[in-house]
């Protein structure tokens, strides 16, 4: 096929990693991986390697954005506005995996995006009814409260509970070890919550959105329960969600999510709201 899809990914960790492989093996019809990155050069010359292709790495970020006609977001929380805002500033579009790191300015790279013709692309996650919640929201509103439930260390070294002195490993029964709104949920779990800041942006306003997360030894999947109420009716979603076998912290979901966001990109029908 002429004209392939040019995809850079940034971050080779477990998200970036899994969606290098499958540009490489399912979607290479219609796509190519162009150019791999990553702050940790041995990550992407690991990846590389791991794929049997040459030339994939890149020296700078810039360099790969100008490789690539979609770039895909896989870092972290703190890197993710700035790969956002460069990417959509040198006409790119831009897939965000970590999406805490981009709501308070989401409405500077939603304008970005817009001037420069191209497209902000944010999956929906570790959970369903994303779709559900971007149609109610045409409605109004009444609650939205978003309770996740992960086994104890799945939280290891998160500062916010060391400072509260929460030792994880004494956990032996369900403990609520935060209650919110999404906003302080982002700045206290980056690594553990981009749901909630998925929800805040369909919402428009992350303070309307509640959280509560619990660790629960009984566990081993990572579960997340969306309760929305509005004047149009109630939905109730929960998922019970393996953990990524890479990356304990992640949902195997939410890589499934940005395969199939991916996916819906690069195919000419779009089904799903």
């Amino acid at each position: 096929m002429k004209n392939k899809l040019k995809v850079g990914i940034v971050g080779c960790g477990a998200i970036g990693s899994y969606l290098a492989k499958t540009l490489v093996d399912k979607f290479n019809r219609k796509a190519k991986l162009s150019a791999i990155f990553d702050i940790q050069r041995e990550k992407s010359k690991s990846l590389e390697d791991k794929l049997g292709k040459k030339n994939l790495c890149t020296l700078n970020l810039e360099d790969l954005i100008l490789k690539s006609d979609l770039v895909i977001e896989a870092t972290q929380a703190a890197s993710s506005y700035a790969i956002a805002k460069s990417s959509l500033s040198l006409g790119r579009h831009i897939m965000v995996m970590s999406v805490g790191g981009i709501l308070k300015n989401f409405f500077e790279l939603e304008k970005l995006a817009r001037d420069n013709k191209v497209k902000l692309i944010i999956p929906s996650g570790a959970i369903c009814g994303i779709d559900g919640l971007k149609a109610l929201v045409l409605s109004k509103i009444k609650k939205v409260l978003l309770s996740t439930y992960k086994p104890p260390l799945a939280f290891k070294d998160n500062p916010y509970l060391l400072r509260k002195k929460i030792n994880l490993e004494k956990i032996k029964k369900e403990t609520l070890i935060f209650k919110g709104d999404a906003l302080k949920a982002i700045k206290f779990f980056p690594q553990n919550i981009n749901i909630c800041a998925t929800l805040s942006i369909v919402l428009g306003n992350p303070k309307k959105v509640k959280v509560k997360i619990f660790a629960s030894p009984y566990i081993d999947k990572n579960i997340h329960e969306l309760e929305v109420e509005s004047n149009a009716g109630r939905i109730f979603v929960r998922c019970e969600n393996l953990v990524c076998p890479e990356n304990p912290k992640t949902s195997y979901l939410a890589v499934l999510s940005a395969v199939s966001c991916l996916k819906d990109f690069i195919q000419s029908f779009k089904i799903g709201t």
